[in-house]
């Protein structure tokens, strides 16, 4: 689904950037490599795979995540893998979503479609 947004949206200036984290119950043990050839082939994925992070651990979490995690319209702790950020093109954290919350629901597609404008 996160490809579809970006097919969907990336010709207007939206990209998805995925990053890889085995802080949750060792879901990417993998490395980068073996991940992007993964996604690429189960997922058709041509958005950008960043290097693994860590954000579970406050003394080890990667400084994107900490200011994620401080700022914005739902401040705290990451829950679980697949939680959805959204920056606008200031730089602005305008929305955040729970890993339950599908991409292309219409809260995630209205609050991109806005940060377009």
């Amino acid at each position: 689904m996160l490809q579809a947004l970006q097919q969907r949206y990336g010709r207007r200036g939206f990209r998805v950037i995925g990053f890889p984290c085995n802080d949750f119950a060792d879901e990417e043990p993998d490395d980068l490599a073996t991940i992007k050839a993964f996604c690429t082939r189960e997922y058709g994925v041509t958005y950008e795979l960043m290097g693994k992070v860590r954000i579970r651990d406050k003394s080890k979490m990667h400084p994107l995540y900490r200011w994620l995690t401080s700022t914005g319209p739902d401040p705290g702790p990451v829950r679980w893998n697949f939680e959805k950020f959204l920056i606008d093109g200031n730089g602005n954290l305008i929305g955040r979503w729970s890993p339950d919350t599908p991409p292309d629901s219409k809260p995630v597609t209205r609050a991109i479609e806005g940060s377009l404008r």
